[in-house]
């Protein structure tokens, strides 16, 4: 695996085979650019053929897991049909390479997770959560559609209905509450998360490889069958991009304002 092709993400190789990465753009709450956004989607690929690795640890460098697109890259990507279609194949690759990726992905969610963030977090095989780390996929909140994982995962992980309220209404998820619907494996005390992260992944990386990958293969295809419901909801949300709404998303965003959406104004009469 050659670490220098990131620019994003930090590795260091621990004992047992344990691979632990870090998104590293602090400064910024690890927020995901372009830049960020490709590698994370390409990394999975790199770690499931990786003689090295057994198991992968990823966290967040400072106080947050990762806090989202970054505001910037969603303005350049709006109305842009060459980004979005870009960004259509790089989401579908993220969500992809992680469920085929043969080693187990241990998640240490040591704050906010957001975005592409979040599609990392809780696809990852096994989820350790600070207890009051706040998760949320706010599509709708920006004016697009719930596309980049939450079809696929949410309403296996904590049932349609709670599933449903989270997506529809883009309200945020404490850690403590993620793990009791089912979101998460566990939360704990923030400053415990990466220990005990890294104590799952040296059990996986001591036990039966085959075994413990061909486990993972057998449970993905639970992801897999619903496929589909991922491919239509990322379309969704890369349609959405080229309407008016997710310019009144984030313009609300930078002003820091409840946003008014076009397609939300009263309808009046002729």
């Amino acid at each position: 695996m050659d670490f220098s092709t990131y620019s994003q993400l930090t590795f260091k190789r621990l004992d047992d085979g344990v691979l632990l990465i870090t998104i590293d753009r602090p400064e910024k709450y690890n927020a995901a650019d372009e830049q960020m956004h490709a590698e994370l989607a390409r990394v999975w690929t790199d770690v499931s053929t990786d003689p090295e690795t057994r198991v992968a640890v990823i966290t967040g460098a400072g106080k947050a897991f990762s806090a989202g697109g970054d505001l910037a890259m969603v303005e350049r990507m709006a109305g842009n049909h060459e980004r979005v279609a870009n960004m259509l194949q790089e989401m579908s690759d993220l969500v992809y390479n992680m469920i085929n990726c043969e080693k187990p992905v241990v998640a240490a969610i040591n704050g906010v997770a957001v975005g592409a963030g979040l599609v990392v977090a809780l696809l990852s095989d096994i989820s350790i959560c600070a207890e009051d780390a706040k998760l949320g996929d706010g599509h709708v909140k920006l004016g697009v559609a719930a596309g980049d994982h939450a079809a696929i995962l949410w309403p296996l992980l904590s049932g349609m209905a709670k599933a449903k309220y989270y997506l529809l209404t883009g309200e945020m998820v404490v850690g403590a509450e993620a793990e009791r619907i089912g979101m998460v494996t566990s939360a704990v005390p923030r400053e415990q998360v990466l220990d005990d992260a890294l104590a799952v992944a040296n059990t996986l990386a001591g036990g039966s490889q085959l075994a413990i990958r061909w486990t993972k293969k057998a449970l993905n295809n639970w992801l897999k069958q619903a496929g589909p419901i991922f491919d239509q909801s990322a379309a969704y949300e890369m349609l959405c991009f080229m309407g008016p709404d997710v310019i009144e998303g984030y313009t609300a965003l930078r002003e820091k304002r409840a946003p008014e959406f076009p397609s939300a104004r009263a309808v009046t009469g002729n």
